[in-house]
Protein backbone atom coordinates (compact mmCIF):
# COMPACT_ATOMS: atom_id res chain seq x y z
CA UNK A 1 0.00 0.00 0.00
CA UNK A 2 1.09 2.97 -0.90
CA UNK A 3 1.81 6.15 1.38
CA UNK A 4 -1.24 7.81 2.69
CA UNK A 5 -1.39 11.03 1.42
CA UNK A 6 -5.99 11.54 1.62
CA UNK A 7 -6.83 15.19 1.88
CA UNK A 8 -10.56 15.22 2.82
CA UNK A 9 -12.66 17.20 0.19
CA UNK A 10 -15.02 19.87 1.69
CA UNK A 11 -16.65 21.27 -1.37
CA UNK A 12 -19.07 23.60 0.24
CA UNK A 13 -17.27 24.22 3.53
CA UNK A 14 -19.28 22.13 5.47
CA UNK A 15 -16.12 22.03 8.27
CA UNK A 16 -18.36 25.70 8.94
CA UNK A 17 -21.14 23.93 10.20
CA UNK A 18 -18.71 21.85 12.49
CA UNK A 19 -18.12 22.84 16.12
CA UNK A 20 -14.40 22.93 17.43
CA UNK A 21 -15.28 20.14 19.06
CA UNK A 22 -16.49 18.07 16.31
CA UNK A 23 -13.10 19.30 14.18
CA UNK A 24 -11.19 18.26 17.18
CA UNK A 25 -12.55 14.63 17.03
CA UNK A 26 -12.20 14.20 13.41
CA UNK A 27 -8.77 15.24 12.89
CA UNK A 28 -7.60 13.19 16.15
CA UNK A 29 -9.45 10.19 14.22
CA UNK A 30 -8.18 11.02 11.25
CA UNK A 31 -4.81 10.98 12.29
CA UNK A 32 -4.81 7.59 14.06
CA UNK A 33 -6.39 6.40 10.98
CA UNK A 34 -3.35 7.59 9.07
CA UNK A 35 -0.58 5.99 11.59
CA UNK A 36 -2.46 2.81 12.71
CA UNK A 37 -4.80 1.57 9.91
CA UNK A 38 -3.30 2.70 6.64
CA UNK A 39 -0.33 1.00 7.00
CA UNK A 40 -1.38 -2.65 7.92
CA UNK A 41 -4.84 -2.75 6.76
CA UNK A 42 -4.00 -3.96 2.99
CA UNK A 43 -1.97 -7.04 4.64
CA UNK A 44 -4.74 -7.73 7.24
CA UNK A 45 -7.42 -7.81 4.33
CA UNK A 46 -5.10 -10.22 1.67
CA UNK A 47 -4.94 -12.33 4.55
CA UNK A 48 -8.45 -11.98 5.50
CA UNK A 49 -7.47 -11.54 9.37
CA UNK A 50 -8.62 -8.37 11.92
CA UNK A 51 -6.17 -6.31 13.24
CA UNK A 52 -7.18 -6.98 17.17
CA UNK A 53 -4.20 -4.77 18.06
CA UNK A 54 -6.07 -1.90 17.31
CA UNK A 55 -8.78 -2.48 19.81
CA UNK A 56 -7.42 -0.03 22.27
CA UNK A 57 -6.27 2.34 19.81
CA UNK A 58 -10.27 2.51 19.11
CA UNK A 59 -11.27 2.78 22.41
CA UNK A 60 -8.91 5.68 22.80
CA UNK A 61 -9.95 7.43 20.00
CA UNK A 62 -13.73 7.35 21.34
CA UNK A 63 -14.68 5.40 18.87
CA UNK A 64 -16.36 2.95 21.35
CA UNK A 65 -20.10 4.43 22.35
CA UNK A 66 -18.96 8.40 22.06
CA UNK A 67 -22.34 9.33 23.09
CA UNK A 68 -22.56 6.82 26.01
CA UNK A 69 -22.82 9.19 29.39
CA UNK A 70 -19.31 9.62 30.99
CA UNK A 71 -21.05 7.55 34.25
CA UNK A 72 -21.07 4.12 32.32
CA UNK A 73 -17.59 4.99 30.84
CA UNK A 74 -18.21 6.53 27.58
CA UNK A 75 -17.41 10.17 26.46
CA UNK A 76 -20.62 11.81 26.42
CA UNK A 77 -20.78 13.36 22.61
CA UNK A 78 -23.31 14.30 20.31
CA UNK A 79 -24.63 12.27 17.42
CA UNK A 80 -22.70 14.26 14.75
CA UNK A 81 -19.61 13.26 16.71
CA UNK A 82 -20.30 9.93 16.61
CA UNK A 83 -20.68 10.14 12.91
CA UNK A 84 -17.84 11.86 12.28
CA UNK A 85 -15.65 9.37 13.84
CA UNK A 86 -17.35 6.33 11.73
CA UNK A 87 -16.59 8.64 8.65
CA UNK A 88 -12.99 8.78 9.19
CA UNK A 89 -12.93 4.99 10.35
CA UNK A 90 -14.62 3.93 7.41
CA UNK A 91 -12.41 6.01 5.18
CA UNK A 92 -9.84 3.53 6.30
CA UNK A 93 -11.99 0.23 6.31
CA UNK A 94 -15.23 -0.27 6.16
CA UNK A 95 -14.54 -3.45 8.14
CA UNK A 96 -12.82 -1.39 10.99
CA UNK A 97 -16.01 0.98 10.96
CA UNK A 98 -17.93 -2.51 11.26
CA UNK A 99 -16.53 -3.25 14.39
CA UNK A 100 -16.72 0.16 16.03
CA UNK A 101 -19.76 0.85 14.99
CA UNK A 102 -21.19 -2.90 15.90
CA UNK A 103 -19.57 -2.16 19.66
CA UNK A 104 -21.39 1.07 20.09
CA UNK A 105 -25.11 0.52 18.49
CA UNK A 106 -25.59 -2.47 18.62
CA UNK A 107 -23.85 -3.56 22.13
CA UNK A 108 -23.52 -0.42 24.05
CA UNK A 109 -26.83 1.23 23.03
CA UNK A 110 -28.93 -1.65 23.71
CA UNK A 111 -27.18 -2.01 26.82
CA UNK A 112 -27.57 1.68 27.53
CA UNK A 113 -31.25 2.30 26.11
CA UNK A 114 -33.21 -1.39 27.39
CA UNK A 115 -30.58 -2.19 30.26
CA UNK A 116 -31.43 -2.18 34.08
CA UNK A 117 -28.76 0.43 35.80
CA UNK A 118 -26.55 -2.92 37.26
CA UNK A 119 -26.19 -4.11 33.66
CA UNK A 120 -25.29 -0.78 32.34
CA UNK A 121 -23.00 -0.61 35.44
CA UNK A 122 -21.29 -4.20 34.51
CA UNK A 123 -20.78 -4.17 31.19
CA UNK A 124 -20.91 -0.23 30.11
CA UNK A 125 -17.47 0.48 31.47
CA UNK A 126 -15.72 -2.94 29.86
CA UNK A 127 -17.06 -2.44 26.74
CA UNK A 128 -16.34 1.47 26.29
CA UNK A 129 -12.21 0.60 26.87
CA UNK A 130 -12.17 -2.48 24.77
CA UNK A 131 -11.46 -4.77 27.54
CA UNK A 132 -14.71 -6.25 26.32
CA UNK A 133 -15.74 -6.50 22.86
CA UNK A 134 -19.32 -7.37 21.89
CA UNK A 135 -21.26 -8.85 19.14
CA UNK A 136 -25.16 -8.08 17.97
CA UNK A 137 -27.42 -11.37 17.11
CA UNK A 138 -30.19 -10.87 14.99
CA UNK A 139 -29.74 -12.43 11.31
CA UNK A 140 -30.47 -15.69 11.22
CA UNK A 141 -29.92 -18.45 8.60
CA UNK A 142 -33.74 -18.76 7.63
CA UNK A 143 -34.54 -14.78 8.30
CA UNK A 144 -32.52 -12.30 7.31
CA UNK A 145 -34.65 -9.45 6.15
CA UNK A 146 -37.31 -11.01 7.98
CA UNK A 147 -36.02 -10.90 11.44
CA UNK A 148 -39.51 -11.17 13.08
CA UNK A 149 -39.45 -14.52 11.76
CA UNK A 150 -36.52 -15.76 13.68
CA UNK A 151 -37.01 -19.59 15.35
CA UNK A 152 -34.19 -18.54 18.09
CA UNK A 153 -35.93 -19.14 21.70
CA UNK A 154 -35.62 -18.68 25.42
CA UNK A 155 -37.74 -21.30 27.76
CA UNK A 156 -38.48 -20.26 31.31
CA UNK A 157 -36.77 -22.89 33.40
CA UNK A 158 -37.95 -21.17 36.41
CA UNK A 159 -34.42 -19.59 37.88
CA UNK A 160 -33.06 -18.87 34.14
CA UNK A 161 -33.44 -19.28 30.83
CA UNK A 162 -32.55 -21.91 28.43
CA UNK A 163 -31.53 -20.45 24.95
CA UNK A 164 -31.25 -21.89 21.83
CA UNK A 165 -30.98 -21.35 18.28
CA UNK A 166 -28.15 -19.98 15.94
CA UNK A 167 -27.27 -16.65 14.21
CA UNK A 168 -25.37 -15.61 11.22
CA UNK A 169 -23.41 -12.96 9.60
CA UNK A 170 -22.15 -11.75 12.92
CA UNK A 171 -19.54 -9.06 13.08
CA UNK A 172 -17.13 -9.57 15.77
CA UNK A 173 -18.54 -13.07 16.85
CA UNK A 174 -15.25 -15.17 17.15
CA UNK A 175 -13.62 -13.50 19.37
CA UNK A 176 -16.35 -11.35 21.27
CA UNK A 177 -16.82 -11.64 25.03
CA UNK A 178 -20.73 -11.32 24.84
CA UNK A 179 -23.54 -11.14 22.55
CA UNK A 180 -26.65 -9.11 22.47
CA UNK A 181 -28.89 -11.52 20.84
CA UNK A 182 -32.95 -11.40 20.26
CA UNK A 183 -34.45 -14.78 20.90
CA UNK A 184 -38.22 -15.27 21.50
CA UNK A 185 -39.70 -16.25 25.09
CA UNK A 186 -42.83 -19.15 25.50
CA UNK A 187 -45.40 -16.69 24.01
CA UNK A 188 -43.53 -15.43 20.77
CA UNK A 189 -42.24 -12.20 22.28
CA UNK A 190 -38.68 -11.10 21.34
CA UNK A 191 -36.41 -10.72 23.82
CA UNK A 192 -33.12 -9.09 24.44
CA UNK A 193 -30.67 -11.34 26.31
CA UNK A 194 -27.07 -10.80 27.08
CA UNK A 195 -24.92 -14.44 26.16
CA UNK A 196 -21.64 -14.77 27.63
CA UNK A 197 -18.78 -16.37 26.23
CA UNK A 198 -17.88 -19.44 28.50
CA UNK A 199 -21.02 -20.18 29.34
CA UNK A 200 -21.77 -23.61 28.47
CA UNK A 201 -23.47 -24.71 25.16
CA UNK A 202 -22.16 -21.49 23.46
CA UNK A 203 -20.06 -21.09 20.27
CA UNK A 204 -18.86 -18.85 17.45
CA UNK A 205 -17.52 -20.32 14.32
CA UNK A 206 -15.85 -18.44 12.35
CA UNK A 207 -17.05 -17.97 8.48
CA UNK A 208 -14.69 -17.90 5.93
CA UNK A 209 -13.81 -17.22 2.16
CA UNK A 210 -15.07 -14.13 2.17
CA UNK A 211 -14.36 -11.86 -0.48
CA UNK A 212 -16.07 -8.34 1.42
CA UNK A 213 -15.05 -7.18 4.96
CA UNK A 214 -11.75 -9.21 5.02
CA UNK A 215 -10.58 -7.72 7.66
CA UNK A 216 -13.80 -7.84 9.75
CA UNK A 217 -13.87 -10.89 11.65
CA UNK A 218 -17.76 -12.58 11.32
CA UNK A 219 -18.82 -15.53 12.40
CA UNK A 220 -21.82 -17.34 13.91
CA UNK A 221 -23.66 -17.21 17.39
CA UNK A 222 -25.38 -21.49 17.90
CA UNK A 223 -26.97 -22.24 21.32
CA UNK A 224 -27.04 -25.57 22.42
CA UNK A 225 -29.76 -25.35 25.53
CA UNK A 226 -27.62 -22.59 26.87
CA UNK A 227 -28.58 -21.62 30.56
CA UNK A 228 -28.77 -17.68 30.69
CA UNK A 229 -29.55 -15.89 34.20
CA UNK A 230 -32.29 -14.24 34.83
CA UNK A 231 -30.22 -10.73 35.61
CA UNK A 232 -29.09 -11.73 31.95
CA UNK A 233 -32.51 -10.27 30.08
CA UNK A 234 -32.80 -6.82 28.60
CA UNK A 235 -35.60 -5.88 30.90
CA UNK A 236 -36.87 -2.30 29.58
CA UNK A 237 -37.93 -3.01 25.89
CA UNK A 238 -39.11 -5.86 24.24
CA UNK A 239 -40.44 -6.55 20.79
CA UNK A 240 -39.04 -6.25 17.47
CA UNK A 241 -38.72 -2.40 17.92
CA UNK A 242 -36.12 -3.13 20.45
CA UNK A 243 -33.42 -4.68 18.02
CA UNK A 244 -34.87 -2.40 14.97
CA UNK A 245 -33.83 0.82 17.59
CA UNK A 246 -30.64 -0.84 17.78
CA UNK A 247 -30.41 -0.91 13.29
CA UNK A 248 -31.68 2.90 13.24
CA UNK A 249 -27.89 3.60 15.16
CA UNK A 250 -26.30 1.64 13.40
CA UNK A 251 -27.50 2.63 9.93
CA UNK A 252 -26.99 5.97 11.27
CA UNK A 253 -23.12 5.16 11.51
CA UNK A 254 -22.88 3.63 8.54
CA UNK A 255 -24.54 6.74 6.91
CA UNK A 256 -21.73 8.49 7.86
CA UNK A 257 -19.03 5.84 7.54
CA UNK A 258 -19.87 4.83 3.64
CA UNK A 259 -19.14 8.81 2.88
CA UNK A 260 -15.67 8.42 4.22
CA UNK A 261 -15.03 5.70 1.68
CA UNK A 262 -16.61 7.68 -1.19
CA UNK A 263 -14.58 10.34 -0.11
CA UNK A 264 -11.41 8.25 -0.19
CA UNK A 265 -11.96 6.97 -3.46
CA UNK A 266 -12.61 10.98 -4.67
CA UNK A 267 -9.29 11.74 -3.58
CA UNK A 268 -7.23 9.08 -4.65
CA UNK A 269 -8.48 8.91 -8.29
CA UNK A 270 -8.49 12.85 -8.53
CA UNK A 271 -5.01 12.79 -7.25
CA UNK A 272 -3.74 9.93 -9.46
CA UNK A 273 -5.51 11.59 -12.73
CA UNK A 274 -3.32 14.59 -12.28
CA UNK A 275 -0.09 12.50 -12.17
CA UNK A 276 -1.20 10.00 -14.55
CA UNK A 277 0.14 11.29 -17.86
CA UNK A 278 -1.84 9.91 -21.74
CA UNK A 279 -1.77 11.09 -25.17
CA UNK A 280 1.04 14.04 -23.70
CA UNK A 281 -1.30 15.15 -20.89
CA UNK A 282 -2.84 14.66 -17.57
CA UNK A 283 -5.82 12.22 -17.65
CA UNK A 284 -7.33 14.82 -16.08
CA UNK A 285 -7.52 17.32 -18.73
CA UNK A 286 -10.09 14.48 -20.55
CA UNK A 287 -13.45 15.59 -20.60
CA UNK A 288 -15.09 12.27 -19.31
CA UNK A 289 -12.48 12.12 -16.66
CA UNK A 290 -13.57 14.95 -16.09
CA UNK A 291 -17.08 14.35 -16.26
CA UNK A 292 -16.59 11.28 -13.51
CA UNK A 293 -14.72 13.49 -10.81
CA UNK A 294 -17.21 16.53 -11.36
CA UNK A 295 -20.29 13.76 -10.51
CA UNK A 296 -18.32 12.21 -7.80
CA UNK A 297 -17.71 15.45 -5.56
CA UNK A 298 -21.45 16.73 -5.98
CA UNK A 299 -22.52 13.90 -4.78
CA UNK A 300 -20.42 13.10 -1.55
CA UNK A 301 -21.47 16.68 -1.56
CA UNK A 302 -24.88 16.13 -1.26
CA UNK A 303 -24.47 13.12 1.21
CA UNK A 304 -21.98 14.84 3.12
CA UNK A 305 -25.28 18.04 4.03
CA UNK A 306 -28.22 15.64 4.00
CA UNK A 307 -26.18 13.31 6.76
CA UNK A 308 -25.08 16.45 8.63
CA UNK A 309 -28.96 17.54 9.13
CA UNK A 310 -30.20 14.05 10.22
CA UNK A 311 -27.27 14.56 12.54
CA UNK A 312 -28.91 17.72 13.90
CA UNK A 313 -32.22 15.98 13.92
CA UNK A 314 -31.15 12.80 15.96
CA UNK A 315 -29.44 15.26 18.39
CA UNK A 316 -32.77 16.84 18.94
CA UNK A 317 -34.23 13.48 18.73
CA UNK A 318 -36.32 13.87 15.65
CA UNK A 319 -34.83 12.21 13.52
CA UNK A 320 -37.39 9.18 12.24
CA UNK A 321 -36.27 5.53 11.57
CA UNK A 322 -37.74 5.82 7.99
CA UNK A 323 -35.14 8.81 7.84
CA UNK A 324 -31.92 6.81 9.06
CA UNK A 325 -33.32 4.69 6.56
CA UNK A 326 -33.13 6.68 3.21
CA UNK A 327 -29.64 7.84 4.56
CA UNK A 328 -28.11 4.80 4.80
CA UNK A 329 -29.57 4.26 1.48
CA UNK A 330 -28.50 6.96 -0.25
CA UNK A 331 -24.89 7.26 0.90
CA UNK A 332 -23.93 3.34 0.29
CA UNK A 333 -25.63 3.24 -3.24
CA UNK A 334 -23.90 6.91 -4.01
CA UNK A 335 -20.35 5.28 -2.28
CA UNK A 336 -20.65 1.94 -4.09
CA UNK A 337 -21.18 4.16 -7.39
CA UNK A 338 -18.22 6.37 -6.67
CA UNK A 339 -15.72 2.92 -5.79
CA UNK A 340 -17.15 2.01 -9.74
CA UNK A 341 -16.15 4.94 -11.17
CA UNK A 342 -12.58 5.90 -9.59
CA UNK A 343 -11.55 2.60 -10.43
CA UNK A 344 -12.13 2.98 -13.67
CA UNK A 345 -10.31 6.55 -13.44
CA UNK A 346 -6.91 4.22 -12.48
CA UNK A 347 -7.49 1.35 -14.90
CA UNK A 348 -5.76 -1.84 -14.48
CA UNK A 349 -4.03 0.24 -11.34
CA UNK A 350 -7.07 0.33 -9.92
CA UNK A 351 -7.53 -3.57 -8.98
CA UNK A 352 -4.44 -3.76 -6.98
CA UNK A 353 -3.86 -3.34 -3.49
CA UNK A 354 -1.27 -0.62 -4.52
CA UNK A 355 -4.39 1.51 -3.89
CA UNK A 356 -7.71 1.31 -1.50
CA UNK A 357 -10.70 1.85 -4.32
CA UNK A 358 -10.51 -2.03 -5.01
CA UNK A 359 -11.10 -2.99 -1.33
CA UNK A 360 -13.52 -0.21 -0.86
CA UNK A 361 -15.81 -1.79 -3.97
CA UNK A 362 -15.38 -5.12 -1.79
CA UNK A 363 -16.45 -3.88 1.38
CA UNK A 364 -19.37 -1.75 -0.03
CA UNK A 365 -21.04 -4.75 -1.06
CA UNK A 366 -21.65 -6.38 2.54
CA UNK A 367 -22.46 -2.76 3.70
CA UNK A 368 -25.40 -2.09 0.63
CA UNK A 369 -26.80 -5.14 2.03
CA UNK A 370 -26.52 -5.44 6.01
CA UNK A 371 -28.34 -3.41 8.30
CA UNK A 372 -31.24 -3.64 5.67
CA UNK A 373 -30.96 -4.21 2.12
CA UNK A 374 -30.76 -1.49 -0.26
CA UNK A 375 -34.25 -3.36 -1.50
CA UNK A 376 -35.63 -3.38 2.12
CA UNK A 377 -34.71 0.25 2.28
CA UNK A 378 -36.19 2.11 -0.61
CA UNK A 379 -39.86 0.15 0.63
CA UNK A 380 -39.01 1.98 3.96
CA UNK A 381 -39.61 5.19 2.34
CA UNK A 382 -42.22 3.72 0.19
CA UNK A 383 -43.79 2.93 3.49
CA UNK A 384 -43.20 6.03 5.09
CA UNK A 385 -44.32 8.32 2.08
CA UNK A 386 -47.64 6.37 0.80
CA UNK A 387 -48.73 5.03 3.66
CA UNK A 388 -49.03 1.80 1.77
CA UNK A 389 -46.78 -1.74 3.59
CA UNK A 390 -45.25 -3.42 0.69
CA UNK A 391 -43.23 -5.59 2.73
CA UNK A 392 -45.81 -8.58 2.40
Amino acid sequence: MRQDLYQAPDYLKMDELLTEEHKLIRDAARAWVKKEISPIIEDACQKAIFPKQILPGLAEIGAFGPYIPTKYGGAGLDNISYGIIMQELERGDSGIRSTASVQSSLVMYPIFKYGSEAQKLKYLPKLATGEYIGCFGLTEPNHGSDPGGMTTNIKDMGDHYLLNGAKMWISNSPFADIAIVWAKDEEGRIKGVIAERGMEGFTTPETHNKWSLRASATGELVFDNVKIPKENILPNKDGLGAPLGCLDSARYGIAWGAIGAAMDCYDTALRYSKERIQFGKPIAAFQLQQKKLAEMITEITKAQFITWRLGVLKNEERATSAQISMCKRNNVEMALNITREARQILGAMGITGDYSIMRHMMNLESVITYEGTHDIHLLITGLDITGENAFK
